[in-house]
């Protein structure tokens, strides 16, 4: 089911969209997504929902297999169809920017995987909350039957650590969004290059709102977010838009700093009272407790380091090898 609601000014006049789709690996569904979305095309411009210049830029991200082959061709047969090849893999986030950034003509921009996983007739309940004047449309997932158990459980894992570490995000929301013109323009003056577009697109402002709906399974290839690159992607996230780890290491030290005047004045006690403390057991186990929450604490604080030493470079996000 798909649903929105919200009240604002309506936007009467027929907008121009862009599909935004990063595409790593995917020559066995890019045929069928791209009917798919020409399909999708024709029936919104028939129904007067977008104007008949609309388009779809698909972003190659990298890939090592026939991708960027088969979006030349489509663009060649199809004017819909762009195509934008990056010179390497930079990332899901990175190439999402990059195809973000090459479409200043549009009204409205929607962002979306090439799997199409996610309903492209949402896209419809995007645009009538546009209309009612929302600058942001979240598509938010409201059930995962599609997913594994252990899918379910991860992905809920890592929206509650997400929340708890500060990091302001739509929970069971991916990167499935439409954004009208001046809200992308303002996401793009964010120049960093560690990239949590989850995180910073609600950092923008302007009025938002969410579609809900139930993701579809994947009809070919495989999954570009396995765990680890999903771990990967919440130590990004919680080091680029949060510093609650850094504020829990100055707590854990507290807390065991106190711990130890406690334990020093026990001693000292002990001591003036003719007693000792025997055994190496717990001077063992204090070392190693000490050791191993100053290293879990050096590495977190090196973390952040690391990504300060990346931005203060200034390096390009990506490089454009070729277009259609």
């Amino acid at each position: 089911m798909r649903s929105f609601s919200g009240t604002g000014s309506n936007r009467r006049a027929l907008p121009r969209l862009a599909i935004v789709m990063p595409c790593y690996n995917e020559q066995e569904i890019l045929p069928c997504t791209l009917a798919r979305v020409a399909e999708f095309f024709a029936n919104c411009v028939q129904d007067g929902l977008i104007s008949a210049n609309s388009f779809v830029l698909c972003v190659d991200d990298g890939s090592r297999d026939a991708t960027w082959g088969l979006i030349v061709q489509a663009s060649q047969a199809d004017s819909y169809v762009r195509g934008m090849k990056l010179s390497r893999n930079a990332g899901h986030q990175t190439a999402l920017v990059a195809g973000l950034s090459a479409v200043p003509d549009c009204d409205v921009i929607v962002s979306i995987d090439a799997d199409l996983q996610d309903d492209l007739l949402v896209i419809r309940d995007m645009l009538a909350a546009w209309c009612n004047g929302y600058d942001v449309v979240y598509g938010v997932r409201n059930e995962r039957r599609t997913d594994t158990l252990f899918k379910r459980e991860t992905a809920q894992i890592f929206y509650r650590l997400m929340l708890f570490m500060g990091v302001n995000l739509v929970p069971n929301h991916a990167d499935f969004r439409l954004m009208d013109r001046r809200a992308l323009d303002a996401l793009l003056e964010y120049g960093e290059r560690n990239l949590f577009l989850r995180g910073l697109v609600p950092l923008i402002g302007f009025p938002s709102t969410s579609v809900y709906y139930a993701r579809l399974e994947r009809t070919a290839g495989e999954s570009k977010y396995p765990l680890s690159r999903m771990m990967g992607l919440a130590v990004e996230g919680i080091t680029s838009m949060s510093v609650t780890p850094l504020r829990i290491i100055a707590f854990i030290g507290i807390l065991i700093s106190s711990i130890a005047a406690l334990a020093i004045c026990y001693a000292l006690i002990r001591k003036g009272m003719g007693h000792t403390v025997p055994g190496w057991t717990s001077v063992t186990i204090a070392i190693f407790f000490m050791g191993g929450v100053q290293m879990l604490s050096l590495g977190i604080i090196g973390e952040y380091i690391g990504k300060i030493y990346i931005e203060t470079k200034k390096r390009p996000r990506y490089h454009v090898e070729d277009k259609t």
